[in-house]
């Protein structure tokens, strides 16, 4: 009797599938990959994986049972479930990649140039047509104020910047600006933060800027960033 092959060659298939998901991340974090086809990858191996999951609960209905197919059914679940999770959590929220606390007067990049973001990426400009789509999603994205001067505001914002473990860019105590990188975490997707200090009465306004060099949508991370630095401001 013809052994049933099929089992085994879509447990391969699973397997090679979930290996795409997995390496989407540290191919675009180490350079080796184009973040286009390692997200491309990341897509079509969550939906292989989803399949082939199918196709093992399939196999072990049928008494075609051994460790490969039970490894390719656990790990096909783990490849489909994962990149669901983030699509659920990115159709949650409005496909833009520029958040401010200011998006009447925005603050502006100056030593992050285009030429530093690098070719293929957003531009600094920022987009009006956004801000209505970022006051339903993050009412929470607000400035501070804090109750001390400039100089003493400026020397907590820049503190605060680092403790978040931003790379930064460039600081000029005199116009009230700083300018910093943040990486993403697996991703290797670098995201660019400009906060602008002005007084306001006896204390410091405090507005911030978080915007992503590639990408249309950001699952809102640089939404997140700037709440996270603010209440470490505030709380600081």
């Amino acid at each position: 009797m013809t052994p049933v092959r099929w089992p085994r060659n879509l447990a391969l298939l699973t397997l090679f599938a979930a290996f795409l998901v997995l390496i989407a991340g540290p191919g675009i974090k180490s350079g080796i990959l184009p973040w286009q086809a390692a997200l491309l990858g990341f897509a079509v191996g969550a939906l292989v994986c989803g399949v082939g999951a199918v196709a093992m609960l399939v196999a072990l209905v049928r008494r075609h049972r051994s460790p490969l197919v039970m490894t390719a059914l656990v790990v096909g679940l783990i490849g489909f479930l994962i990149p669901m999770s983030l699509i659920a959590e990115a159709r949650g929220v409005p496909p833009i990649h520029d958040i401010t606390t200011d998006t009447g007067n925005p603050p502006e990049f100056f030593a992050i140039t285009p030429e530093l973001r690098g070719p293929g990426t957003n531009p600094v400009t920022y987009d009006p047509a956004i801000a209505p789509l970022q006051a339903a999603a993050y009412p929470l994205v607000r400035p501070v104020t804090l109750a001390v001067t400039p100089s003493e505001a400026f020397f907590q914002a820049e503190k605060a910047a680092r403790a978040m473990g931003w790379e930064i860019v460039a600081t000029d105590s005199i116009t009230g600006r700083i300018e910093a990188t943040d990486t993403v975490p697996w991703w290797g997707f670098k995201d660019d933060i400009v906060i602008r200090l002005t007084p306001e009465g006896q204390g410091t306004r405090i507005d911030v800027r978080s915007k992503s060099r590639v990408g249309k949508g950001d699952v809102g991370v640089n939404a997140r960033r700037i709440t996270d630095y603010m209440n470490n401001l505030a709380n600081g």
